[in-house]
């Protein structure tokens, strides 16, 4: 019995931090047992916001070395840069013709990015999440691990694929389907208490996977904090609970217990919970440091890894677009 295929994306800007392992890189470790996964990296999206092109190698490959450093097994998926297959591209332009400037323009993230960069309003931005279902449908995939504010784009690909098929009479394209992994993601907030760790916003309080122990335990023990409950089993504000969070995912359960009783009792001392998570917290992030790292200094390895990622995605990829070339008539000999 064949696998279910999943695709999703890595941007290639920025440098991937807590948030992204627990909410990202840890369900694609999970998924590339039971699925047939296509993960790529985005540089073909970067592109809408022009990044100098001296740091689009270095990007891509620290980017590829820290999902393998965390546990992503070429031998299992396929990983590869957008741009190394052109038959992304080509299926874009397919669904451009089935796209309409008025659905495109009310997209929530193009507003946002028309406000975040009013002076750099390409027609990248605007037709993003055409761009977003060809990388989906390029493999007709069924499964798509997003997050809330990916939503409306996968439904997106969804109309597209529903707006081929109807037009071309066949049922040629799946319409994918959100992944739901078997567990609560895990929810990573800023340390300072305000939203989710970012890749390019409050970096004194974002915990990267290429941070060094002592930077790691600078920026936990500046965490927010308060002068702790007054009262037995009172509810936690969200930023003491995102140090508790943290704490479960990378120390032991008894120490987590610990300070949840002390919690609970009113006799935490936030001093010693943030020093007993700085050395945790270093721990756990020192070999993805060191494994990514090592990966970065062999770039002949990284890019076999990426050779090796799209000779399997463009097998995949070519028979999509010769069914698709077919069904439109663009089959000339």
């Amino acid at each position: 019995m064949s696998k279910e295929i999943v695709v999703s994306g890595i941007r290639s800007t920025g440098y991937l931090h807590l948030g992204n392992y627990f909410g990202a890189i840890q369900n694609y470790v999970e998924m590339q047992n039971s699925y047939n996964c296509y993960f790529f990296v985005a540089d073909y999206h970067s592109l809408t916001t022009h990044p100098d092109p001296k740091d689009l190698k270095k990007n891509v490959f620290r980017v590829v070395a820290e999902n393998v450093a965390s546990g992503l097994d070429p031998e299992k998926v396929a990983l590869y840069a957008q741009s190394d297959v052109p038959e992304i591209p080509e299926l874009y332009l397919m669904l451009n013709m089935l796209a309409y400037k008025g659905e495109l323009e009310k997209v929530p993230t193009f507003k946002d990015k028309v406000r975040m960069q009013p002076d750099n309003v390409n027609a990248g931005l605007l037709t993003y999440p055409v761009l977003m279902a060809a990388d989906i449908l390029i493999h007709r995939a069924v499964k798509v691990p997003v997050g809330k504010d990916q939503e409306q784009h996968l439904e997106m690909a969804r109309n597209f694929a529903n707006r081929f098929n109807t037009r071309y009479g066949s049922e040629f394209f799946p319409e994918p389907q959100v992944y739901r992994a078997n567990h609560e993601t895990v929810k990573i907030m800023s340390l300072d208490g305000n939203g989710k760790m970012s890749k390019s916003e409050n970096v004194n309080s974002t915990i990267y996977l290429s941070d060094d122990d002592d930077t790691i335990r600078k920026k936990i023990m500046k965490a927010k904090t308060d002068s702790g409950p007054t009262e037995p089993n009172s509810e936690m504000p969200d930023y003491i609970k995102n140090l508790f969070v943290l704490l479960q995912v990378t120390s032991t359960k008894e120490n987590y217990e610990s300070f949840l009783n002390a919690y609970n009792n009113c006799t935490i001392r936030f001093g010693d919970l943030k020093r007993q998570l700085a050395e945790d917290m270093a721990a756990f992030i020192r070999p993805i440091r060191e494994k990514a790292a090592d990966l970065q200094n062999d770039e002949q390895m990284i890019s076999k890894i990426l050779k090796q990622g799209a000779e399997k995605a463009r097998e995949s990829s070519l028979a999509t677009i010769a069914g698709a070339r077919k069904l439109i008539g663009i089959n000339y000999y």
